[in-house]
């Protein structure tokens, strides 16, 4: 029996049914999925979090274990993990809510825990996919996934390769109105992104020194390629831009979990990390040649040890810590028709150290009633060199507490109160070039605060007859030192970059619905909603003015159908991805992009358990995305709105379809 089956077994013991809901294999059989991934998305009031793109384990963990374990790696995600989990080999999943005795929730108040049937003998699985778009354009894809069991060692390998495509582009119109009426230009846009994937991971998981031991290594390669042509309607050259990006990263990684006792557990992750980046930007206009080329080199270390304890009946704790070495190379070139142009932090060398320790306790006084509370030292330091020299230290305390209340197996009331530490972006250290076409070349700012947050949450979780369930989310932060777009002043000029501005509040409220639709006349059907509008408040550093956060949206909603059709040996539905908008506010423009809504239909059939057949039509409604930079000839706050630049694109209507083969 493997590790993750004798926790989970242990955690259902001792808790109430509001806290863990086992999903057995028959609740998703009538919609018959083809990975884990397929799973995780029809659980009742679920939403998968891949976890973020952070520096150290801390902060980067995702709400999925497997087999009561994370994964060993950041470089390979969530999703990607799951996808390479068939469905038959899921015993079954159990969602954890508020947190029970045994299990790490690294700051998560709901988690799914995937618990795998006994691996034996040798599993290969195939896939290809095909997409062609509007447009003509045709895309790729083929995986080679396979795993073989030795005894209690198991190895399992994949391959990936694929072409895709940047659905962010389209063609349109592009016009600059300026403030009195008359119009600058009016250009004809057209934009197109390609991208190619090659990835490779093996991992092995065996026996070792008296404990389990996992170790995966994985190579990515992605090169990027844009390219977009503005022309104007009248006679004139048009205006080109040529972005190549290529992204290089390699990771090895390891996981050792021992049992220390009967009630004792050591789990231990160490990880290597290194990557590159080699970016290009040309840009051609009439009388307007530019040049923006980033080297970027990084690497991440990270060693992470955990004990966990089961103290007593309902009692566990935890304590343990983690130590991070980060270093990031920077170098830029930016040129304008041939002269070199100077960029505040265009070249610096970054270097982080940081240590966290971390202890806490979850507690059952009363079986409706589970209290989780700790807290987190971080120190760290932070030092650059080159165009701009400085060393910084930081050391914070994060407690953290949450209740959660169990008054019956159908309802739940979860509190947090926690102080939540950002980490800082290395690429906000250094200068870069979003689009050179949008004159979009920023400077860099070593000199940043981590953000700061109080946060407070209320959730209240309902299940209903006939599996109906229902969870609303109110969170409110309190922020300190919010990184946010500000003015640079330099003696070449004033530039834009992050930087810290000040004290700020942010409010959410969130919905998320699951209704079955067998009540509603429709057998094996699933219809999930999910909704959040958010509120924030921060001191503008250029106006002195109240305004949201930059980049933050207002509201973002979803809608996900799926039907199973056994007697068919199918599943259909759709996802529908309602429209968002997200403003920026930089010192001499504000810039606004509103994306409309997303859909997409779609088939999958399964003649036999082994072999599926999956079709999707992508984007039915061609969505329209708008980009509007309102541009000032120097700060807002002294200079009127000279003009505006409006960019309305569609985007192309795609078919993708994917075959995927098991054997064994």
């Amino acid at each position: 029996m493997s590790l993750g089956v004798i926790m989970a077994a242990t955690v259902a013991a001792v808790a109430p049914s509001a806290a863990i809901t086992p999903y057995p294999v028959a609740f998703f059989a009538a919609r018959q999925p083809s990975t884990a991934l397929d799973m995780v998305r029809l659980l009742p009031g679920f939403t998968l979090d891949a976890g973020d793109q952070v520096r150290g384990f801390a902060g980067s963990a995702g709400n999925v274990l497997i087999d009561g374990g994370r994964p060993a790696s950041k470089d390979d995600p969530l999703d990607e993990i799951l996808k390479r989990i068939p469905a038959s080999s899921v015993d079954h999943i159990d969602v954890i809510r508020g947190g029970a005795p045994g299990i790490d929730m690294q700051g998560k108040t709901i988690l799914a825990n995937i618990v795998r049937k006994p691996a034996t003998g040798t599993k290969i699985v195939i896939g290809a996919s095909g997409t062609l778009l509007q447009d003509g354009r045709v895309g790729f894809g083929s995986r080679l996934e396979g795993s073989r069991t030795f005894g209690r060692t198991t190895l399992e390998g994949s391959l990936m390769a694929g072409r895709g495509f940047d659905d962010g582009a389209g063609d349109g119109v592009r016009t600059q109105p300026t403030a009195s009426g008359v119009n600058r230009g009016v250009y004809r846009e057209t934009s197109g992104g390609t991208g190619v994937n090659w990835k490779a991971m093996a991992a092995l998981e065996t026996p070792a020194f008296g404990g389990k031991l996992r170790v995966n290594g994985s190579v990515f390669l992605n090169p990027y390629h844009y390219r977009q042509v503005d022309a104007p309607t009248s006679a004139g050259t048009p205006q080109v831009e040529d972005d190549h990006d290529r992204q290089r990263t390699a990771e090895f990684g390891l996981r050792y979990d021992h049992t220390l006792g009967p009630a004792a557990r050591l789990e231990t992750f160490l990880l290597q990390q290194v990557g590159e980046n080699r970016y290009a930007a040309n840009y051609a206009a009439p009388g307007d040649m530019e040049r923006f080329v980033l080297i970027k080199d990084t690497a991440e270390s990270i060693a992470r040890t955990t004990v966990n304890l089961q103290a007593a009946p309902g009692l566990a704790l935890e304590t343990g810590g983690e130590a991070d070495f980060n270093w990031l190379h920077d170098h830029t070139d930016y040129t304008v028709n041939g002269t070199p142009t100077a960029v505040p932090a265009a070249n610096v060398r970054i270097t982080e150290v940081r240590v966290e320790g971390f202890a806490s306790g979850t507690w059952k006084p009363a079986k409706v009633l589970t209290i989780e509370a700790g807290a987190r030292v971080e120190i760290s330091r932070i030092a650059s060199s080159g165009d701009v020299t400085s060393g910084r230290a930081f050391m914070f305390l994060k407690p953290r507490l949450v209740a959660t209340w169990s008054p019956t197996d159908v309802d739940q009331v979860r509190l947090r109160l926690e102080r939540e530490v950002g980490q800082l972006n290395f690429d906000d250290f250094a200068a870069g070039a979003a689009s050179l076409t949008n004159g979009a070349v920023h400077a860099g700012n070593p000199r940043l605060t981590p953000q700061q947050n109080w946060m407070f949450e209320a959730a209240y979780d309902r299940k209903f007859p006939g599996g109906a369930q229902a969870t609303l989310t109110l969170r409110h932060a309190e922020l300190s030192d919010v990184i946010d777009r500000a003015p640079i002043y330099d003696p070449g000029g004033t530039y834009d970059a992050p930087g810290n501005i000040g004290p700020g509040t942010r409010d959410e409220a969130s919905l998320n619905l699951t209704i079955p639709t067998d009540r509603l006349g429709l057998r094996n059907g699933s219809l999930t909603a999910r909704g959040t509008t958010r509120r924030s408040s921060v001191t503008d550093p250029t106006t002195g003015l109240p305004r949201p956060i930059s980049g933050l949206h207002s509201t973002d909603a979803q809608i996900h159908f799926t039907h199973g059709l056994p007697r068919w040996k199918a599943t259909w539905g759709f996802d529908y991805f309602d429209q968002w908008r997200e403003t920026y506010y930089r010192y001499n423009e504000v810039d606004t992009d509103r994306l409309k809504s997303f859909a997409v239909l779609f088939a999958e059939y399964k003649p036999r358990p082994d072999l599926s057949f999956r079709f999707e039509f992508n984007n039915v409604g061609a969505r329209a995305f708008r980009h509007v930079r309102q541009i000032y000839p120097g700060p807002r706050n002294a200079y009127p709105l000279d003009y505006t630049d409006i960019r309305d694109l569609r985007g192309d209507r795609s078919f993708y379809i994917r075959i995927r083969k098991t054997f064994g």
